[in-house]
């Protein structure tokens, strides 16, 4: 049975992501640091999983708890925001931001990476974001982590494929989740030329596929905003 880690279980995307493995077949891993009762109770759903917790911006912990997982998988979907505009954002906002997206998925990745290695198989997905590629207003800690992300899919996609590993990203644009529950998604949805606003599903589904059937495609970041970014 083929296995796979997905980063930050508990949020809305992860949860999905975790549902549609699970459907495939896939043993999963559910990371959570502090949604302890969700990842629980997801467990208990799914029969082939196993709940796993770390601090994904702390490499001790990371490495800790990744040091005898052996995945085919990977899903670097970890993320947090923590929106100001650039005058106003503070240090923390900045580090937090950077710490769990970028340093979390090269931690994550770095621990997983060494057996994808040895058995020269494996494929690794980054949930980045449509802020990664076009930048958002109010956004710079948000874009800025995002578009690294980015870039370290297309540098890690090149150094690994001599081993048959295979990355790729996904940059979902407004998706149903505990991120987007304050804004004003009636307004917002205007702007998307499919006029309704994405659903977890919607990034699982890319996910997947990118993961277990897109067989010759790595280093590509796909667009999932609905027509918003084109």
């Amino acid at each position: 049975m083929d296995k796979v880690l997905i980063t930050g279980s508990t949020g809305a995307i992860g949860e999905s992501c975790a549902r549609y493995f699970h459907e495939a077949g896939y043993f999963v891993y559910l990371h959570y640091r502090n949604g302890e009762k969700k990842a629980k109770e997801l467990n208990s759903e799914l029969d082939n999983s196993q709940i796993i917790q770390f601090d994904i911006s702390k490499k001790e912990e990371v490495y800790k708890a990744l040091e005898n997982i052996e995945v085919d998988v990977l899903v670097n979907n970890a993320g947090i925001t923590k929106d100001n505009l650039f005058f106003w954002m503070n240090d923390e906002e900045w580090s937090d931001v950077i710490d769990t997206s970028v340093n979390g998925t090269y931690y994550v990745t770095k621990m997983i990476m060494k057996n994808m290695i040895s058995n020269k198989k494996g494929s690794v997905v980054n949930v980045a974001s449509i802020s990664g590629l076009v930048g958002n207003s109010g956004q710079t800690n948000y874009s800025a982590a995002k578009g690294a992300m980015i870039a370290f899919t297309k540098a890690l996609s090149a150094e690994v494929a001599r081993y048959k590993i295979r990355v790729n990203a996904v940059a979902p644009g407004l998706i149903e989740s505990e991120m987007t529950e304050e804004l004003n998604l009636k307004e917002m949805k205007k702007g998307i030329p499919l006029r309704r606003i994405g659903k977890p599903e919607d990034v699982a589904e890319c996910v997947l596929f990118l993961a277990d059937k897109a067989s010759y495609v790595t280093g590509e970041v796909l667009n999932i905003s609905g027509g918003m970014v084109r």
